[in-house]
């Protein structure tokens, strides 16, 4: 049945059931959402496994779509990890300046075409163990390199959409990302771990956004347990940043509090002893 079909209006009962039943259908649930989105692949433009993992070392939080308009001139001035290796981090610092914290990302970047270059003669290895041992690279990136090359992971790829999508989708209740890979691992196929990120990241950016997800749009509303519910659900709660002012409250609030009668001026207001 579509999705798009389905009756919005679903009860707190019918949403546990669908909570049970998810982990077993997440194979043919994700070949759904495969076929609601034929095309999707590492959307990193990359001709070489040297361009594909210095892109993903950048990509790390900014978008791909920024990561493409910056590295055509990046690799264009090094092309392989020996002319990368030989490079001081200040002078690529213009080339990564659009992304974020480009400062640490043009030594990490430096740092790993020079492990390259000293342990593998400038080649990209094919096996997680080496590939963590790099500068710059975790799990994930290691993870991400060997399914687009190799289609060999060791596990799923759980960035920010995985995340938010295997809660929604009742295939994770846990929010660390590593325990969420073990949870996606357990229930999908091996040989469908590489596809399995890039369906779900296809489905997070074009579909089930952070915000506001188009549950209408979606090819799984009927099995989904968030189903026209998902923006409470795979979110981070909003965390004030360090230094940053409090939030104004609104007009109505502070009309709200009992104003004082004029000509009078209230104890409370005065300091202790002057009342």
């Amino acid at each position: 049945m579509s999705g798009a079909a389905g009756n919005p209006r679903i009860t707190a009962a019918e949403r546990r059931a669908r909570a049970k039943a998810a982990p077993g259908l997440a194979p043919e649930t994700l070949a759904r959402l495969a076929r609601q989105h034929p095309t999707a692949q590492c959307e990193l433009v990359h001709r070489s496994p040297f361009e594909l993992i210095v892109s993903v070392v950048l990509s790390a939080q900014t978008t791909d779509v920024g990561v493409n308009k910056a590295t055509p001139k990046l690799f264009a001035r090094y092309p392989d990890a020996r002319t990368l290796a030989a490079a001081d981090p200040v002078d690529l610092e213009p080339y990564v300046a659009t992304l974020g914290f480009f400062r640490a990302k043009a030594r990490s970047i430096v740092g790993l075409a020079r492990g390259l270059m000293e342990r593998h003669g400038g080649e990209v290895p094919q096996t997680l163990p080496e590939l963590v041992k790099l500068p710059g690279v975790g799990r994930k990136t290691a993870n991400v390199v060997l399914g687009v090359l190799w289609n060999k992971p060791e596990g799923v790829v759980v960035d920010t959409h995985v995340l938010r999508l295997a809660q929604r989708l009742g295939w994770s209740k846990r929010t660390d990302p590593d325990k969420v890979e073990i949870d996606l691992c357990a229930i999908l196929p091996r040989e469908e771990w590489d596809h399995t990120g890039h369906v779900l990241i296809f489905h997070g950016r074009r579909c089930c956004y952070a915000r506001k997800p188009a549950c209408e749009s979606c090819s799984v509303t009927d099995v989904c347990p968030a189903a026209f519910d998902a923006e409470h659900v795979g979110r981070k709660a909003s965390v004030a940043k360090p230094g940053s002012a409090p939030r104004r409250k609104s007009a109505r609030a502070a009309n709200a509090k009992k104003k004082p009668v004029r000509g009078r001026t209230s104890a409370k207001a005065l300091p202790r002893g002057r009342a």
